[in-house]
């Protein structure tokens, strides 16, 4: 017997499994992973469409997120060039190929470059839109691939997230089914990256550092009520 092998078989043992075949066990994890259980859902973020996304608006404030809300997603390129305007940032986006992003009317801004496809150093700030928000925790929820690539998340200093009114939940759970249900078994995307406000770490003497593993700020653009 191998030493693997001999591992493996106290762990069985242990666990009470000793005597079950692989194929037993093997349905019995299949089973257990066809069924996504959910698991207990605070009451925090069980509200009406309106309070969820105040809620959402005000959690992510308290984790220093900035938020404006715009009544439809044609205001958007507006919203953006008055952010970057305030932040005294240049005219210039980077973002991915998302059909939603794609619609809006980014020629109506005539001082703004907007560039496509993953993002590099020398982009400065980034524009995304969201799969879903998260009220309970002011949790931006991304989706990775093409449309909105990973790295807008994380290499320029600034991020833009737009997220749509309805898609904001109120728990995580809510989230990952939706999740489940667009995509189907086997089908999920690579990544499913959960923002909670701009990148930070207090390792360092534990000191906040913003920016530490990402953006240094992060404004987010509700769209609709």
């Amino acid at each position: 017997m191998s030493g693997r092998n001999a591992i493996l078989g106290k762990l069985r043992g242990a666990l009470g499994a000793a005597g079950e075949s692989d194929s037993a066990r093997r349905a019995a994890v299949e089973q257990r992973l066809a069924g996504a259980p959910r698991g207990l859902v605070p009451a925090r973020g069980q509200l009406g469409a309106k309070e969820r996304a105040a809620l959402f608006c005000s959690m992510a404030e308290a984790v220093t997120a900035t938020v404006e809300r715009v009544g439809a997603s044609g205001d958007v390129p507006l919203a953006v060039t008055r952010y970057l305007r305030s932040r005294n940032l240049a005219p210039s986006v980077r973002m991915g190929e998302d059909e939603r992003l794609a619609g809006m009317n980014w020629a109506s801004q005539r001082s703004l470059e907007v560039k496509h496809g993953p993002a590099d150093r020398e982009d400065e700030v980034g524009v995304s839109h969201a799969f879903a928000g998260v009220a309970e925790t002011g949790t931006i929820a991304m989706l990775s691939g093409k449309e909105n690539p990973t790295t807008v998340n994380f290499v320029p200093e600034n991020h833009i997230i737009v997220v749509e009114a309805a898609d904001i939940a109120g728990d995580l759970e809510t989230v990952i089914a939706r999740m489940r249900e667009k995509f189907g078994k086997g089908a999920m995307p690579r990544i499913l990256n959960l923002i909670t406000g701009p990148s930070r770490s207090g390792d360092i003497e534990q000191t906040m550092l913003l920016g530490a593993h990402g953006p240094r700020s992060l404004h987010i653009i509700v769209v609709g009520e």
